[in-house]
């Protein structure tokens, strides 16, 4: 369920508002001004300001101020200037107004207030760091790494504090709080996996931001609750499991006069789950641009080459499989030429997932059959390859 839009910002904010708000990466406070603010797509034009310093308390305590200039790697004088949600964090302070520094709109669009890390980079390039140094407190994984690190008898790293896992199967939180006991951003990316002990979370009293993408098994008791993580500036789940969604949204949906952008999407049902768990084109589903029947016509192709390719190896004889293969591949580019030349929906992206799903069903027909599947995959794609328009 979307949230309703409102004409307004949800925390007091108008043009020309001068917004400051704490740097780790400068280890100061730094300052933009809002430009412009857009009830259609509720986010506000921000631009930077070329300063940083102690808390300031009103506009006068920033001195003489210009916009941020960008010179820095492939910028060439352009100003650090985009469209951000509209939610104004909790940590940020609107410290009075001045006359608009700039007027012309911005074309550039992103996701999280992230003042000071563009004035940051432009300082180290102007002292002749071309670099961004590495820093302490953030960590990337995958899941398979981060499993191996949380099964070794390591001491908590109270010094990472923004955490990124990537590539998830399954994660225990109890076990990654107690690695990482200091988090103020933490991002999980699942496969379709299992997210256990979510509730733990709660015990990461710093928490900012969190975001949570295509993992199951939370329920609606380990809801994040605002006054365990009372500091949470931004919400952001997708894929996830239904009644874990609406528990969140109950819970911080109040939560965002306050500061909390909230965004809930892709809500599912155990049933949906456990259906497209060996659905590579779930990804499709809720896409804009391919319609729900054209979607459950692409999982129907995508299914019935599955079950011809595990039946060639089941019951087929190795001789002539190449060419049983090819012709399976050139079905598969056949059906989706089809269902294009209808809905014009297939360009890189969906051309790419089409190519992924070749690549699921013959590794899984590799896992079932072993070495003599193992050119599954090429014959295929040559198949598809020899007949596709897309």
């Amino acid at each position: 369920m979307a949230i309703r839009k409102q004409s307004t910002p949800p925390r007091a904010l108008a043009v020309g508002d001068v917004v400051a708000a704490p740097s780790r990466e400068l280890g100061a406070w730094t300052a933009a001004q809002i430009i412009r603010l857009d009830a259609e797509s509720e986010t506000a034009a921000v631009l930077e300001l070329d300063w940083s310093g102690p808390e300031p308390f009103c506009v006068v305590d920033l001195g003489e101020v210009a916009p941020l200039v960008l010179t820095h790697h492939s910028w060439n004088g352009t100003l650090s200037y985009g469209n951000i949600e509209w939610v104004l964090p909790r940590s940020h302070k609107v410290i009075g107004a001045l006359p608009l520094l700039h007027g012309m709109p911005s074309n550039s669009w992103s996701s999280g207030w992230r003042l000071g890390d563009q004035l940051a980079r432009q300082r180290r390039w102007d002292s002749g760091v071309e670099e961004d140094p590495p820093v302490e407190w953030r960590a990337e994984y995958t899941g398979a790494a981060v499993d191996e690190l949380l099964d070794q008898p390591t001491a908590p790293q109270e010094h990472v504090t923004e955490l990124t896992i990537r590539e998830i199967d399954s994660l225990d939180c109890s076990r990654l709080v107690r690695l990482f006991p200091s988090l103020t951003r933490l991002h999980l990316h699942g496969r379709l996996g299992l997210l256990s002990g979510a509730g733990e979370l709660n015990r990461l009293g710093g928490l900012q931001r969190i975001g949570i993408s295509d993992l199951y098994g939370m329920s609606a008791d380990d809801c994040l609750h605002p006054r365990t993580v009372p500091e949470l500036e931004s919400l952001d789940l997708y894929g996830i499991p239904a009644a874990y969604a609406s528990a969140m949204r109950r819970a911080w949906r109040p939560e965002i006069p306050a500061g909390t952008y909230v965004s809930v999407l892709r809500a599912r049902k155990p049933e949906w789950v456990e259906e497209n768990r060996n659905n590579p084109l779930r990804g499709w589903d809720g896409c804009e641009h391919i319609g729900a029947a054209l979607y459950k016509r692409a999982v129907a192709q995508y299914k019935a080459t599955r079950q011809a390719v595990l039946e060639e190896y089941a019951h087929g004889s190795p001789e002539g499989r190449q060419e049983r293969l090819e012709a399976i591949g050139r079905g598969y580019g056949e059906a989706f030429n089809k269902l294009d030349r209808r809905a014009q929906f297939i360009e890189t992206v969906e051309r790419e997932d089409l190519f992924e799903a070749l690549d699921h069903l013959a590794g899984e027909a590799e896992a079932l059959h072993g070495p003599c599947a193992e050119g599954a995959r090429d014959h295929l794609c040559s198949g598809a390859d020899s007949v596709r328009d897309w």
